[in-house]
């Protein structure tokens, strides 16, 4: 069902600060920051050959991020993303087998510009994951 690792995802503390390190130290190529007030972050990517590294931070109060920072305060791994064809499809495969789609187990729309939902991480081993629809 899933397809290839679209990013991992790293919630940081400072936006500025973080991609400095993976552009100016590590010489990534970093996308500017995207706010997306609906999911409560503003993003970055970080490009690699073979996949992207998400750089998350909190985008006002009610940010999910900004309580993973709280008790993460240097920041850390906050999910990863994996490619399906059909979300809707894989959305309900997944709730018959008992999974947790977070939320009001309806895509929104991502970083990306593609329907995504998330799926609770007491159901994966403590990860939080995310899927995200992409043509096939």
């Amino acid at each position: 069902m899933i397809g290839r690792l679209n990013h991992v995802a790293i919630a940081v503390p400072d936006l500025a600060a973080a991609v400095r390190k993976y552009r100016d130290t590590l010489g990534a190529t970093v996308s500017e920051p995207q706010p997306l007030p609906e999911h409560g972050v503003t993003v970055v990517f970080v490009e690699l050959d073979n996949t992207k590294t998400e750089l998350l931070e909190p985008l006002g109060e009610g940010s999910p991020v900004a309580a993973f920072i709280e008790r993460n305060p240097a920041g850390g791994i906050h999910h990863m993303c994996y490619e399906v064809t059909d979300i809707i499809a894989a959305r309900d495969r997944l709730s018959a087998q008992g999974v947790r789609v977070l939320g009001d187990g309806e895509p929104k729309i991502g970083a990306h510009g593609n329907p995504v939902l998330f799926l609770h991480p007491k159901d994966f081993d403590g990860t939080l994951i995310e899927l995200e629809e992409v043509p096939g």
